[in-house]
């Protein structure tokens, strides 16, 4: 009898066991750049599209070479610099717009065509660790105060969503606008939107 009922401890510790290693997760490492939509919702996939895109109208827009060789002209060759404002999401979905913010950051500074000066926390901590070398470090390496390079302009965008929904389908499309605003004379130099990404998602009836 106690043999009996230790066959089945031991039966049912190893059904238990087994189920749980079932419940593992199963992790598959793909490549950075391949596509995956579990959900529907915004991803990496839309960012990299929606920011290549924008990036790539700024770039090649007439009215930013003209102003940028005019400006190079008239300062000695210098570029004119940019400084990154907040790209707003108004979706009702949790988008961190600061990626796409410095994906244009990141590649209109590596065109050479524009430079870029911090703001926002770096601007803040910069700053303040300049602030706190008046009284620190020696007046041979302390970093002089009112020395900062001005922005001519600044890079602002939003990031907006319609969903239309009927039965088990629904339909997301969003839209990505992205703006250069002449901090000077607040005369927009360059605008454009990217409104490729639409999506069609299905979901699963409910079984009875």
């Amino acid at each position: 009898m106690k043999k009996r009922i230790f066959v089945l401890v031991a039966g049912i510790l190893g059904m238990a066991l087994m189920a749980g290693c079932s419940s593992s997760p199963k992790v598959t490492r793909v490549d950075a750049d391949t596509q995956v939509d579990l959900s529907g919702r915004w991803n990496d996939t839309d960012v990299r599209q929606v920011s290549e895109s924008l990036i790539n109208a700024c770039l090649t827009s007439q009215r930013v070479s003209q102003y940028i060789q005019e400006y190079a002209s008239e300062h000695n060759g210098e570029i004119p610099t940019v400084l990154v404002g907040s790209f707003k999401n108004t979706s009702s979905e949790h988008i961190d717009t600061s990626i796409i913010s410095k994906m244009m950051e990141n590649a209109i500074i590596n065109s050479g065509k524009l430079d870029f000066v911090a703001g926002g926390d770096t601007r803040s901590e910069i700053r303040t660790e300049r602030q706190d070398q008046q009284g620190n470090a020696s007046e041979e390496t302390a970093a002089a105060i009112g020395n900062e390079t001005g922005a001519n302009f600044l890079l602002t965008g939003s990031v907006k969503a319609i969903v239309e929904k009927q039965g088990n389908t629904s339909v997301r499309s969003y839209f990505v606008d992205a703006q250069l605003t002449n901090i000077g004379t607040n005369r927009i130099l360059w605008s454009d939107q990217n409104s490729d990404i639409k999506k069609v998602i299905q979901q699963a009836k409910a079984k009875l």
